[in-house]
């Protein structure tokens, strides 16, 4: 083979990996979107009781929600008064999906505890809005429930999910 035919082949070798990486970035935006991004940082933050970095990731109307009816103030508190004993310590936050609609992002996301829970985690929901300053923050967030549970299936439309802070949709 000549130099010129091993050369074009290692371009469309490269320029092959370059188009399939493309298109893995375009297909699957959602878990790389400023809004995920920030569901998961606010339900790691509160899981591990940290309402410093919390705080800052809630919208007006879920903070201000939360400040009047969690324990102290505290989203943490919030969570922490969701999460049987029985489960053990926290773990970790995965995200599982996102989708917009409308001016907002629906997060989906999986939490893990140290103990009974099997491999069916913890599903939370987090619905995520603009604002002014075009950060995404926490309009709502829900769940913090057994995924086997039924109520812990399509949570941003599902009028029986439970724990919704706030309760309405803002």
């Amino acid at each position: 083979m000549s130099r010129r035919a091993w050369a074009l082949m290692i371009a469309l070798i490269i320029i092959s990996g370059v188009v399939i990486i493309g298109l893995t970035a375009l297909l699957t935006p959602q878990q790389t979107s400023p809004a995920a991004a920030n569901a998961l940082a606010f339900v790691q933050a509160v899981s591990r009781g940290d309402d410093d970095a919390a705080l800052p990731l809630l919208g007006p109307q879920a903070a201000a929600w939360m400040a009047q009816n969690c324990p102290q103030g505290s989203p943490s508190a919030c969570v922490e008064a969701l999460i049987p004993a029985e489960w053990g310590a926290y773990v970790s936050t995965v995200f599982r999906r996102a989708a917009p609609e409308g001016d907002h992002w629906n997060v989906d996301l999986i939490s893990t505890y140290e103990r009974d829970l099997g491999g069916s985690g913890v599903c939370i929901f987090a619905r995520m809005q603009q604002d002014a300053d075009d950060a995404w923050r926490v309009a709502q967030v829900a769940g913090f429930i057994n995924c086997g549970e039924p109520a812990s299936r399509s949570m941003s439309s599902n009028p029986d999910t439970p724990n919704r802070m706030p309760p309405a949709a803002p």
